[in-house]
Protein backbone atom coordinates (compact mmCIF):
# COMPACT_ATOMS: atom_id res chain seq x y z
CA UNK A 1 0.00 0.00 0.00
CA UNK A 2 1.10 3.78 -0.75
CA UNK A 3 2.63 5.29 2.18
CA UNK A 4 3.06 8.60 0.16
CA UNK A 5 -0.05 10.97 0.58
CA UNK A 6 -1.97 11.82 -2.03
CA UNK A 7 -3.76 14.72 -0.50
CA UNK A 8 -1.99 17.40 1.36
CA UNK A 9 -2.65 18.88 5.04
CA UNK A 10 -5.29 21.55 5.64
CA UNK A 11 -4.07 22.57 8.62
CA UNK A 12 -0.58 24.94 8.77
CA UNK A 13 2.35 23.24 9.89
CA UNK A 14 0.60 19.65 10.16
CA UNK A 15 1.90 16.85 8.32
CA UNK A 16 -0.42 14.59 6.11
CA UNK A 17 -3.29 12.41 7.90
CA UNK A 18 -6.86 11.67 8.16
CA UNK A 19 -8.33 14.26 10.38
CA UNK A 20 -5.56 17.42 8.50
CA UNK A 21 -6.85 15.60 4.96
CA UNK A 22 -10.35 15.81 6.42
CA UNK A 23 -9.89 19.29 7.45
CA UNK A 24 -10.58 20.68 3.52
CA UNK A 25 -14.00 19.46 4.21
CA UNK A 26 -14.40 21.00 8.00
CA UNK A 27 -18.30 20.47 8.34
CA UNK A 28 -18.25 17.01 7.10
CA UNK A 29 -15.49 16.33 8.96
CA UNK A 30 -17.42 17.12 11.59
CA UNK A 31 -20.30 15.31 10.74
CA UNK A 32 -18.21 12.12 9.66
CA UNK A 33 -16.22 12.01 13.81
CA UNK A 34 -19.56 12.57 15.05
CA UNK A 35 -21.04 9.76 13.92
CA UNK A 36 -18.10 7.50 14.46
CA UNK A 37 -18.04 8.62 18.23
CA UNK A 38 -21.28 8.14 18.51
CA UNK A 39 -21.02 4.37 16.91
CA UNK A 40 -18.11 3.68 19.25
CA UNK A 41 -20.07 4.92 22.05
CA UNK A 42 -23.30 3.34 21.63
CA UNK A 43 -23.82 0.26 23.83
CA UNK A 44 -26.16 -1.41 21.58
CA UNK A 45 -22.89 -3.77 20.63
CA UNK A 46 -20.05 -4.17 22.41
CA UNK A 47 -16.79 -2.51 21.84
CA UNK A 48 -15.44 -5.89 21.89
CA UNK A 49 -17.84 -7.29 18.52
CA UNK A 50 -16.71 -4.01 16.91
CA UNK A 51 -13.58 -4.47 17.22
CA UNK A 52 -13.31 -8.11 16.16
CA UNK A 53 -15.55 -6.95 13.28
CA UNK A 54 -13.03 -3.76 12.56
CA UNK A 55 -9.89 -6.23 12.96
CA UNK A 56 -11.37 -8.58 10.16
CA UNK A 57 -11.90 -5.23 7.90
CA UNK A 58 -8.23 -4.54 8.65
CA UNK A 59 -6.88 -7.78 7.58
CA UNK A 60 -9.24 -7.83 4.36
CA UNK A 61 -8.23 -4.29 3.50
CA UNK A 62 -4.80 -4.36 4.30
CA UNK A 63 -5.10 -1.21 5.78
CA UNK A 64 -1.39 -0.96 7.63
CA UNK A 65 -3.21 1.32 10.55
CA UNK A 66 -6.15 -0.01 11.11
CA UNK A 67 -4.65 -3.45 11.83
CA UNK A 68 -2.23 -1.82 14.13
CA UNK A 69 -4.71 0.43 16.44
CA UNK A 70 -6.71 -1.16 19.25
CA UNK A 71 -9.51 0.63 21.30
CA UNK A 72 -9.02 0.62 25.02
CA UNK A 73 -12.86 -0.08 25.79
CA UNK A 74 -12.27 -3.43 23.65
CA UNK A 75 -9.18 -4.53 25.33
CA UNK A 76 -11.24 -3.53 28.72
CA UNK A 77 -13.70 -6.09 27.35
CA UNK A 78 -11.01 -8.90 27.52
CA UNK A 79 -10.18 -8.47 23.37
CA UNK A 80 -6.24 -9.81 23.48
CA UNK A 81 -3.69 -10.15 20.98
CA UNK A 82 -4.51 -13.79 21.40
CA UNK A 83 -7.81 -13.42 20.49
CA UNK A 84 -6.96 -10.85 17.62
CA UNK A 85 -4.33 -13.42 15.99
CA UNK A 86 -7.27 -15.95 15.04
CA UNK A 87 -8.95 -13.40 12.90
CA UNK A 88 -7.73 -14.18 10.24
CA UNK A 89 -8.84 -17.16 6.93
CA UNK A 90 -10.02 -19.99 8.95
CA UNK A 91 -11.71 -18.13 11.77
CA UNK A 92 -14.45 -20.06 11.85
CA UNK A 93 -12.63 -23.20 13.34
CA UNK A 94 -10.94 -20.58 16.29
CA UNK A 95 -11.38 -22.21 19.83
CA UNK A 96 -10.61 -17.81 20.58
CA UNK A 97 -13.66 -16.85 19.19
CA UNK A 98 -17.31 -16.66 20.68
CA UNK A 99 -19.96 -18.15 18.85
CA UNK A 100 -21.07 -14.82 18.54
CA UNK A 101 -17.72 -13.23 17.19
CA UNK A 102 -17.70 -15.93 14.72
CA UNK A 103 -21.36 -14.85 13.09
CA UNK A 104 -20.31 -10.87 13.14
CA UNK A 105 -17.05 -12.28 11.20
CA UNK A 106 -18.89 -14.10 9.06
CA UNK A 107 -21.17 -11.23 8.54
CA UNK A 108 -18.78 -8.79 8.31
CA UNK A 109 -17.47 -10.87 5.30
CA UNK A 110 -20.71 -10.90 3.69
CA UNK A 111 -20.55 -7.49 3.66
CA UNK A 112 -17.06 -6.48 2.52
CA UNK A 113 -16.92 -9.83 -0.33
CA UNK A 114 -20.39 -11.18 -0.93
CA UNK A 115 -23.33 -11.23 0.28
CA UNK A 116 -24.41 -14.55 -0.21
CA UNK A 117 -21.93 -15.55 2.39
CA UNK A 118 -24.65 -14.82 4.58
CA UNK A 119 -27.03 -17.65 4.17
CA UNK A 120 -28.70 -20.62 5.92
CA UNK A 121 -26.47 -21.05 9.07
CA UNK A 122 -24.72 -18.39 8.62
CA UNK A 123 -27.82 -15.93 8.59
CA UNK A 124 -28.99 -18.60 11.87
CA UNK A 125 -26.19 -17.66 13.75
CA UNK A 126 -26.63 -13.95 13.17
CA UNK A 127 -29.96 -14.08 14.03
CA UNK A 128 -29.08 -16.32 16.65
CA UNK A 129 -26.88 -14.28 18.34
CA UNK A 130 -27.73 -10.66 17.46
CA UNK A 131 -31.23 -8.60 17.42
CA UNK A 132 -31.82 -6.74 14.41
CA UNK A 133 -30.64 -3.89 16.14
CA UNK A 134 -27.27 -5.19 16.81
CA UNK A 135 -27.34 -5.51 13.33
CA UNK A 136 -28.20 -2.99 12.05
CA UNK A 137 -25.09 -1.12 14.28
CA UNK A 138 -22.77 -4.03 12.67
CA UNK A 139 -23.77 -3.22 9.34
CA UNK A 140 -23.36 0.29 9.99
CA UNK A 141 -20.37 0.02 11.72
CA UNK A 142 -17.90 -2.26 9.29
CA UNK A 143 -19.49 -0.21 6.58
CA UNK A 144 -17.11 2.80 8.50
CA UNK A 145 -14.37 0.59 8.47
CA UNK A 146 -14.71 -0.24 5.12
CA UNK A 147 -15.08 3.12 3.71
CA UNK A 148 -12.31 4.28 6.66
CA UNK A 149 -9.86 1.85 5.56
CA UNK A 150 -10.30 2.07 2.09
CA UNK A 151 -9.84 6.21 1.94
CA UNK A 152 -6.41 5.92 4.42
CA UNK A 153 -5.47 3.50 1.70
CA UNK A 154 -6.08 5.69 -1.41
CA UNK A 155 -5.26 8.76 0.06
CA UNK A 156 -1.89 7.24 1.17
CA UNK A 157 -2.17 7.89 4.54
CA UNK A 158 -0.75 4.82 6.06
CA UNK A 159 2.15 4.62 7.66
CA UNK A 160 5.67 3.49 6.76
CA UNK A 161 5.83 1.32 9.71
CA UNK A 162 3.75 1.14 12.79
CA UNK A 163 4.09 -0.17 16.41
CA UNK A 164 1.35 -1.65 18.22
CA UNK A 165 -0.94 1.18 19.31
CA UNK A 166 -3.67 1.87 21.87
CA UNK A 167 -5.62 4.58 21.44
CA UNK A 168 -9.38 5.69 23.36
CA UNK A 169 -12.34 4.19 22.10
CA UNK A 170 -13.53 7.24 19.61
CA UNK A 171 -16.06 9.37 21.42
CA UNK A 172 -18.38 12.65 20.20
CA UNK A 173 -16.04 15.65 20.55
CA UNK A 174 -18.22 18.83 21.45
CA UNK A 175 -17.12 21.70 18.77
CA UNK A 176 -14.71 24.28 19.56
CA UNK A 177 -16.16 27.47 21.06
Amino acid sequence: MSTIPRVSSALAGEPPHFAAVLAHQPEIAQSFFALYGRFWQSEVLSARIKEVARMRNARVTECGFCRNVRFDKALAEGLGEEVVEDITDGYETSAKLTDAEKAALKFTDALIHDPELLNGDARAALQRHFTPKQIAELGLGVSLFLALAKALIIMGLEPESMERTVLPTPAVLEPAA
